[in-house]
């Protein structure tokens, strides 16, 4: 269809009108804004003052609904789209999906019982997959992008203790975790390491995800409990020796420390830390 010159002056002219128009609407800058911050924080590594924050993704391979949940994890540990923020991102992968047409190669019982700890920490609630939590605090439905924004968000305005982490020859993991003043009185601390491998692939051959190549990252290959920490005010200090799997690819491992509550679940402090380079 062909419009007239003087028409297509005047509908340029309504639509310059109308952008004017929604330019001075209350808000919309700030909005626009906050958007184009959001866009250039995709690819930016969290600053060294940002606030660490625990992800974690309960999942399985054999559950359809949980490859949008992997990739979302995988995304906010890649992007880590949330300003003050540092998200440490570990994949959880129950077993008891295993039963039901293909055995996952990641699953295991400690996944799904830590799942069910976190349950009776939430009130005795059922459990389900892809299920996320965050800092043991916020728990949803695990491929909600908003629900996890906004968890994470809010749990990067509570500083945590510092955890320094240091290799010492032989895989061994030096620990200081400074004064935990914010555990609650009452609890017993415990402090878990786990031992998270990026980059693996499964091309899954039944079940309900038959057929799909399924990506992970954060895959949780190893969890331990170091120790108990005693006197929380005091803080704490270890040495734990590490012993990757020989199937496992170094290179793409990290050491995750934290500190949660027996009874809460709260995550009080936690910090990663790669592999070091085996010369």
């Amino acid at each position: 269809m062909n419009l007239r010159p003087d028409r297509i002056f005047a509908f340029l002219a309504a639509l310059l009108l109308l952008g004017f128009l929604v330019l001075r609407r209350p808000g919309f800058a700030d909005s626009v804004l906050a958007d184009l911050k959001n866009d250039s924080a995709v690819a930016a590594a969290p600053d060294l003052a940002a606030t660490p924050v625990l992800v974690e993704l309960f999942t399985s391979e054999g559950c359809s609904s949980c490859p949008p949940a992997d990739a979302l994890l995988s995304r906010l540990g890649r992007t880590q789209p949330v300003h003050g923020a540092d998200i440490i991102a570990l994949e959880e992968h129950v077993d008891y999906w295993d039963r039901l047409g293909w055995k996952d190669p990641f699953s295991s019982e400690a996944a799904t019982t830590r799942q069910n700890e976190y349950a009776q920490g939430f009130g005795g609630q059922e459990i389900y997959t892809p299920q996320m939590i965050v800092d043991g605090r916020t728990e949803f439905v695990g491929s909600s992008d908003s629900d996890a924004l906004r968890a994470i968000r809010s749990a990067s305005q509570s500083p945590k203790p510092a955890v320094q982490l240091a290799w010492d020859a032989g895989d061994n993991l030096k620990i200081n975790v400074s004064p935990l003043t914010s555990a609650t009185q009452g609890d017993d601390l415990q402090l878990f390491l786990v031992v998270a491998e990026n980059m693996l692939h499964t091309d899954v051959k039944r079940g309900e995800n038959a057929g799909r190549a399924l990506e992970h990252n954060g895959m949780v290959r190893q969890l331990s409990l170091v120790s108990k920490i005693n006197s929380p005010s005091s803080g704490f200090s270890s040495t734990a020796t590490v012993r990757p799997a020989r199937e496992w690819n170094r290179d793409n491992l990290r050491a995750v420390v934290f500190v949660q509550e027996r009874n809460r679940r709260h995550i009080l402090a936690v910090a990663a830390i790669p592999f070091p380079k085996v010369p």
